[in-house]
């Protein structure tokens, strides 16, 4: 049976969600991880996640991380890129690998009759990769091509402009892939060296679910990440938070500008965060019943869509929102969205919107764990976060708790219209820099 068709048929073979069940697992060498089993169908999802992401570069290396995560899977030990690929696609099993601000992730899937064989080419290209200077200068010419691609793209100017402003000279200012001049001059030392301070042992978070025991889980631990360096480079601190209200319009000739808003946020651990996680999909969330979506595009026109989020990240915070709009109309949606963030922040929502908001919010939540990679994926988020074990279980006990006194509160807290800062990225009429 082939991984494609046992990942098609995994989501039906799952206990239903109050019936998973989680287990912490430590290994004799000390790595935890937390796993659902589900010996149904002989498949395993596995999800490695490192902490620090491209937020570790080194001064002047922007990029590094992203460019080593990108070169994991393209050779090992004594396999090339080539060889490497091959091995891989005969034990029908699947490596990604990717690099976010906070974190470097790691996904497997593999079958149970190839697991010894999938993990130890996994554990040749975490431990040992061969980073070969044609590999290096091909996937260097695959990241600079999507910067430049980028920067002709206005969806991804606007964040970039946005976060340079907020940010300073903190790595978050500036975006992970890096910049068409730190790629070129990065070598295959800087490289090796990124790869040492962010895949170490002491930022590791494991969770695997499917076909596997907990004592086949613990062994796997040790052989997979056991020779992995004990500690990595230091985490990076705080940002600070430099982005004044007003607007910043970036020159950019279209009909139609993109614009990015928000200002600072809400913490993860704040005891507020599900009253927050209320209220932006009362706002903005991704339903057409969001009040951004009637006010600005249902009533008005103005838009297409527009959405809101809460964005917390290891070392800041944020609620931001984006959407486009022709230029004719960028003013008036500015106007519309700062009416909508000073209404809630001053009436916060209605009895109605609280009541389906949290229908929605806690009936689709067990619609996430429908398949091992899924659960594999929620179960390492979860600990990247801090929550308990039991977290999946009293989810929605914890947002069904919140009351009409919470958010009211919590909106008056969170959303400070007069704090709200736009980048357009477009032509638009009428709307100018702020000083």
């Amino acid at each position: 049976m082939t991984l494609r068709l046992i990942a098609a048929l995994v989501a039906f073979a799952l206990p239903a969600h109050a019936e998973m069940q989680i287990q912490k697992v430590t290994s004799p060498g000390g790595i935890t991880a937390w796993l659902v089993e589900d010996h149904g169908i002989p498949f395993t999802a596995l999800e490695i996640e490192f902490r620090g992401g491209t937020s570790l570069d080194a001064p002047g290396k922007r990029g590094a991380t992203n460019l080593m995560t990108a070169l994991i899977e393209e050779g090992a030990d004594d396999l090339d890129s080539r060889a490497f690929a091959e091995a891989r696609d005969g034990l029908a099993a699947e490596f990604s690998f990717n690099a976010s601000s906070d974190s470097i992730g790691v996904s497997a899937r593999f079958l149970t009759e190839n697991r010894d064989q999938a993990m130890a080419l996994l554990r040749a290209a975490l431990v040992n990769p061969r980073f070969d200077q044609d590999a290096v200068d091909r996937v260097r010419g695959q990241v600079l091509s999507g910067l430049r691609a980028d920067e002709k793209d206005p969806e991804t100017i606007a964040p970039n402009i946005f976060d340079r402003l907020a940010f300073g000279d903190h790595p978050y200012a500036s975006v992970g892939d890096g910049t068409i001049e730190s790629v070129t001059a990065l070598t295959r030392d800087d490289i090796v060296v990124a790869h040492k301070g962010a895949l170490a042992r002491d930022r590791i978070y494991v969770s695997a679910s499917g076909d596997i025991t907990a004592a086949e889980l613990s062994a796997l631990l040790d052989a997979l990440l056991g020779d992995l360096p004990e500690t990595g480079a230091p985490q990076t601190v705080d940002a600070p938070w430099l982005l004044k209200p007003g607007i910043t319009v970036e020159d950019f000739p279209t009909p139609q500008s993109v614009v990015y808003f928000g200002h600072q946020g809400i913490t993860r651990d704040d005891p507020d965060f599900f009253a927050a996680f209320i209220l932006n999909e009362v706002l903005g969330g991704g339903r057409f019943s969001a009040r951004l979506m009637t006010e600005v595009r249902e009533k008005r026109g103005l838009t297409y869509g527009v959405g809101t989020y809460l964005a917390p990240m290891d070392h800041a915070e944020l609620v931001v929102g984006q959407f486009s709009a022709s230029n004719d109309k960028v003013a008036e949606a500015i106007d519309v969205i700062r009416a909508e963030w000073a209404r809630i922040a001053s009436e916060g929502i209605t009895e109605a919107e609280l009541a389906n908001t949290k229908t929605y919010l806690t009936g689709s939540y067990p619609l996430r764990f429908d398949g091992n990679g899924p659960i594999a994926n929620i179960l390492v988020g979860m600990q990247m976060e801090d929550l308990p074990i039991d977290y999946a279980v009293t989810r929605n006990d914890k947002v069904n708790a919140v009351t009409m006194a919470d958010v009211k509160r919590v909106a008056a807290r969170l959303y400070l219209p007069d704090q709200l800062h736009f980048v357009v990225v477009g032509q638009p009429t009428g709307v100018t820099t702020t000083p």
